[in-house]
Order: structure tokens, then C-alpha cells, then sequence
């Protein structure tokens, strides 16, 4: 009895294996793998990395004031283009009391100067007067007579100079209390005007505001900023693990976030050659002049990607960088032709530029070639294998 049992689960072991066996042929039976196959094609492939940053004008200029004071009217605002020497601003200057009564005893000082000066020229000329009237009578030697003139001379020249000082001193005296003087006409303190021709990017007083003018301790109060908005760069970082890659006059393609379908171009002209540590990653400043731009307005300071070209070929046979396998000892590249139904050989290829998608064949394989999609899934078949 003990043995039938026996026999009956061994018999019913053998038709479950037998069973499984047969599904698993027909499973296979009914669903083959039929590979597809895919052709080279004739595409242009760019290798590039990207930056992020913004476009910037190439040069900005700070207009500051040349006198503290306090701004009386503006005459400009942000988004004016103007020409250099346009006046932007007045100031009404708010005197030093210190520096006021520095002048005025210069002043004094100068006057006394000039009293002095005067009191030696006229002397000089009544004893110049006197020798010259003894010399015309011959009662003097004409060394005597030099000697007078010379002295005459000197005196009248010093005291020309003390005049000249005294003016000096009047004129710098009306500048600190007033910030302009007679004879200065557009150069007075007073008038704020413009050093370039460009456009006002920013005006950042107001009217009343007060301001000071650069000096050993201070950069002095920012009146206006201007720019030539036709010379902008792209300014932006690139990643330690990229520039590597990259080199000067490399063209680069920039695109704008707030202009869409458009692209400038642009040559990198400068990398830093000093990483900077911006959020536990090195950071290298990159700038590229844009090209001329005929008709499109860049607004200052608009978020920008710029991509870095690294290679570019036009023309090219490529196929997907996903149809190429690698031989497991060598590495050397490989791909599988057809040459009949469902019967693929093997041809190593040379490959060149890629993009990450697409890459150059430089041999191997031509255009009509059906090349094996070695990696497709089953029919049905989903990813993780259920």
C-alpha cells in the first residue's frame, strides 16, 4: 500500500515537469523575438555643454558727482539714450563750514600777498624811473641802469602772480560755497553730465537725495549707470568637471529665457583662471562677446544658456549612439548587420563625434546597411521584466 502512494506522487511529479516543459516551448514558440533593424542616416552632430548666467553690457559707467550736495533736478531716467557731455543732473551744493573758512583765509592770505607784491613794484618802478633818467643823461654806467631794470622786472612779475593767486583763491572760495565760479561755463561743479554716449541703465537718486563725491574713503554716490546696450556678453559659470573641455574662441549659442525662438551667437573670449566654491561645487566664471545684433533688444541683465560648442560636424553618417555594442575583452565598438532573414554578422566600426544620441561612423558600415536594434524589448514585455 506504502509503495503504491509512492508511485502515484512520483507518476504525478513527472506529468507536472513534463507539463511545464511543453508551456514553456510554446510559450516561446508562439512568442519569437524579431529584431528590428534601423539605417544609417546623413545628420549634423554638435557636441556641446552648457552654462547658465546672464547678459550684461561689456562695459558700464558710474557717473558721480564731482562735489557734495544734494541732487537740486534730474534730467534723465532709466532707458534715455544720450550722448556724452548731456547733462543728467544739478546739484545744489551744501557749503563745509570748515573748508568755507579754509578759503577765506587763503583769500586773506592772498590779498595780503598781492599788498606786499604791490608795495615792492611800485618802489621797484620809482627807482627803475630814477636810473633811467640818470642813464639817459649819461651820469650812470649802463651795468647801474640793468641792474634797476631787472629789479623792476621781478617785481612786476611778482606781483602779477600774487593776483593770479589771489583769483585762484576767490574762484576756489565761490566753487565751495556755490560749486561753480565765473568762466567755468559747462564745466561747473553744479552740472552733472555724462562721460560716454550710451543709455541710462539706471538712475539710482532721486531728487532731494544727497550725495558726496568720491574721495580717499568713500567711492562717492552713483548718480547714473550707462552703457552701450550693442557690446553685450554673456557672464556665466561652468562646473569644474567642464572646463576642462573648454578653450578660448570657442563659439558658443546663447539663448534668452525672455525671447523665445531666437539665438545669438557668440565667441568665449575669457575663463577664469580661479575657481570660485558656490555650494559645495567649483564654479569658473566664463564671458563671451555676442555678435553685432541688428534688430532684437537685450534687456541688461536677462537670465541666459549659453551652449559651448566642443565639436561640430556637418554632413555626416550616424546612426544611434544605442545601436552600438561593445566586445566585453576589447571594448572595441561593434554593430550587427543583416545579411538575411533575422541573420545578423558582426562589423566593428569606427566611431567619431557624438552628442549622446546620435554619433559619427567613420567606417564600417554604409548607408544602406540594416543594422540590428540588439537592445528591444519583447512584444508585450514591460521594464523590470513583468
Amino acid at each position: 500500500m506504502k509503495r503504491r502512494g509512492t508511485i502515484i506522487i512520483l507518476a504525478i511529479i513527472v506529468v507536472s515537469f513534463t507539463l511545464g516543459i511543453r508551456y514553456i516551448y510554446l510559450k516561446d514558440k508562439a512568442d519569437p523575438i524579431v529584431y528590428k533593424t534601423q539605417q544609417a542616416t546623413t545628420e549634423t552632430i554638435v557636441k556641446k555643454t552648457v552654462a547658465t548666467g546672464s547678459i550684461v553690457p561689456k562695459e558700464e559707467v558710474l557717473i558721480k558727482p564731482n562735489i557734495s550736495g544734494i541732487i537740486a533736478e534730474i534730467f534723465v531716467e532709466a532707458g534715455d539714450v544720450i550722448q556724452s557731455g548731456d547733462l543728467i543732473a544739478m546739484v545744489k551744493v551744501v557749503p563745509n563750514i570748515s573748508s568755507l573758512n579754509n578759503a577765506q583765509n587763503n583769500i586773506r592770505g592772498a590779498q595780503t600777498q598781492v599788498e606786499t607784491a604791490k608795495l615792492a613794484f611800485d618802489n621797484a618802478q620809482t627807482i627803475y624811473n630814477r636810473q633811467k633818467d640818470l642813464f639817459d643823461k649819461g651820469v650812470i654806467s649802463a651795468n647801474e641802469f640793468d641792474t634797476a631794470q631787472n629789479a623792476f622786472n621781478q617785481a612786476q612779475q611778482r606781483y602779477k602772480q600774487e593776483q593770479v593767486s589771489l583769483r585762484a583763491a576767490r574762484q576756489n572760495f565761490d566753487i565751495i560755497k556755490t560749486g561753480t565760479t565765473s568762466g567755468m561755463g559747462a564745466s561747473a561743479n553744479t552740472e552733472i553730465r555724462a562721460t560716454v554716449s550710451g543709455m541710462v541703465l539706471d538712475v539710482p537718486v532721486k531728487t532731494g537725495n544727497q550725495v558726496i563725491e568720491a574721495n580717499n574713503f568713500n567711492d562717492g554716490t552713483t548718480i547714473a549707470i550707462i552703457a552701450d546696450v550693442e557690446k553685450m556678453i554673456f557672464e556665466g559659470k561652468v562646473d569644474e568637471s567642464e572646463v576642462g573641455k573648454i578653450t578660448e574662441n570657442l563659439p558658443l549659442e546663447i539663448t534668452v529665457g525672455a525671447i523665445q525662438d531666437v539665438t545669438f551667437d557668440a565667441i568665449l573670449d575669457y575663463i577664469a583662471p580661479k575657481g570660485v566654491a558656490e555650494n559645495g561645487a567649483i564654479q569658473f566664471e566664463i564671458r563671451g562677446t555676442l555678435n553685432k545684433i541688428d534688430t532684437t533688444f537685450i534687456r541688461a541683465g536677462l537670465s541666459a544658456n549659453a551652449s559651448i560648442i566642443l565639436a561640430r560636424a556637418d554632413s555626416i553618417l550616424s546612426i544611434k549612439e544605442a545601436l552600438v555594442q561593445y566586445d566585453p575583452k576589447t571594448l572595441a565598438p561593434f554593430v550587427e548587420v543583416e545579411v538575411g532573414e533575422q541573420k545578423f554578422e558582426r562589423r566593428d566600426v569606427q566611431l567619431g563625434i557624438s552628442d549622446g544620441i546620435q554619433v559619427e561612423v567613420k567606417s564600417g558600415i554604409s548607408k544602406t546597411d540594416k543594422i540590428k536594434v540588439w537592445n528591444q524589448l519583447k512584444p508585450g514585455a514591460k521594464f523590470g521584466g513583468r
